[in-house]
């Protein structure tokens, strides 16, 4: 079973109570994990509707890998698994944020989150955190 297309009107789609998400003319949407705990932004990962659907269905975090070009689920080989407490949209249902409790690192360099550098605003080099 598909998603209802998103709506034509904005403010329609904006006020909307039904899941209707805006997937990009690649098929994906931007999907966001964060520590249910903290409110630490683990990682960005994207979906297309088959995650999306098994991300809900399943309360485990799946995407879809851009490079592999196929389905992954979170801790699949790692272990460090995504059990999804909370799945929400954006006002244009054009990404979801998830909120997760993460066994392990979030990120595939073993960190607890993807976010561990910080930009130097006078040099544009990266600091880690």
């Amino acid at each position: 079973m598909s998603f209802e297309p998103p709506f034509a009107d904005k403010s329609e789609q904006d006020e909307t109570d039904q899941l209707r998400p805006q997937f990009n003319a690649d098929g994906l949407i931007a999907a966001v994990a964060q520590d249910v705990e903290t409110g630490e932004v683990l990682m960005l990962a994207w979906m297309n509707e088959t995650a999306l659907r098994a991300t809900i269905e399943t309360r485990r975090g799946t995407y879809w890998s851009r490079s592999r070009q196929k389905l992954w689920i979170k801790g699949e080989t790692s272990g460090h698994v995504q059990d999804v407490v909370e799945v929400m949209i954006d006002c244009d249902q054009d990404a979801v944020l998830l909120k997760v409790r993460q066994t392990g690192g979030a990120c595939h360099t073993g960190r607890k989150g993807c976010f561990y550098r910080t930009i130097e605003p006078d040099t544009l080099n990266l600091s880690k955190t």
